[in-house]
């Protein structure tokens, strides 16, 4: 279990009923279209996937029901953090008896303002709590949703620390200097991005994959991405992954995304997200929906 996940995932949005429950056959679905297009793995409540926004048992039923459907546990992995240390363990404990690929866990988020110490403690306790678990801890650095940073030097400690638990970071920050920071302290780690346009980039400098979003809508896209480090089509594919990434963030992330995915499911149902966020008004829906088929007229142009 040390060794790192690598390759493209998808950081999977979370169907909803129109009361909000999760719409199980979507998320199955969409799973195996992932699948069917080129990524690797997929990750469970995550940002994208609004995991703060769902019980512990809706968490765990959502797993279980995801695994019992045919879904290989060594391709997923799951976002188990919480704001209660505790509860964080149980939903890791959890993913880990059913062998899945990891747990994806953030730093805690509640109280701002935190040294690195009380960072490092906080990711110590979990994995205290943790011992003689088989699983793979991914620390997700993502400051700009939790407002917490995981800095690279406390990533390195808690690296030396617990090597068997410590398996990777998720850097979702887009800030490319916190990302190399991160490799070089930590090289025996599998570091990933969520930034699309960095994949090749991280590639060449010794990273191993991203946990992203915008997979779940153009999959194909971002293998293509990811294939190409380092070949001579990496320019131009990374310029159009970037034109995808600024199509999707005029309005917030999730339910643009969620938009896009209703559309080429034609299944309105993906449209629903949970409070705090708001669906995208039907203005918002056809002018995504208009970007989106015109940049794929475009890109057939191109090809």
């Amino acid at each position: 279990m040390t060794t790192p996940i690598r390759g493209v995932w998808t950081a999977l949005m979370t169907p909803l009923e129109s009361d909000g429950r999760i719409a199980f056959d979507l998320l199955t679905a969409h799973c195996r279209w992932l699948f069917a297009n080129g990524v690797d793995g997929v990750t469970l409540f995550g940002t994208s996937g609004e995991g703060q926004s769902f019980s512990l048992d809706e968490r765990r039923e959502a797993l279980e029901r995801l695994l019992a459907s045919g879904i290989q546990a060594d391709r997923v992995t799951v976002g188990t953090a919480t704001s209660a240390l505790p509860e964080t363990a149980a939903l890791t404990r959890h993913a880990a008896a059913l062998g899945v690929a990891g747990a994806l866990v953030l730093p805690p988020f509640f109280f701002k303002g935190l040294s690195d110490d009380g960072v490092y403690d906080s990711f110590a306790a979990l994995c205290e709590s943790l011992k003689g678990v088989k699983t793979r801890l991914i620390l997700y650095h993502i400051p700009q949703v939790s407002a917490v940073k995981v800095a690279p030097k406390v990533v390195a400690r808690l690296a030396k620390a617990y090597p068997d638990l410590i398996s990777g970071v998720k850097d979702s920050a887009g800030e490319w200097e916190n990302t190399a920071e991160m490799l070089k302290l930590t090289p025996q780690l599998g570091i990933m991005v969520g930034h699309e346009p960095f994949i090749p980039r991280l590639l060449k400098a010794g990273g191993v994959g991203t946990i992203c979003g915008v997979a779940n809508v153009r999959p194909d896209l971002i293998r293509r991405l990811y294939d190409s480090a380092g070949k001579p089509d990496e320019a131009a594919l990374t310029e159009t992954v970037s034109k995808v990434c600024a199509l999707v963030t005029d309005v917030p992330f999730v339910p643009a995304i969620k938009v896009l995915i209703a559309e080429q499911a034609r299944d309105k149902r993906w449209l629903n997200v949970r409070a705090p966020l708001v669906r995208c008004n039907e203005a918002e829906q056809k002018r995504l929906v208009a970007a989106m088929t015109a940049f794929d007229a475009e890109a057939l142009a191109a090809d």
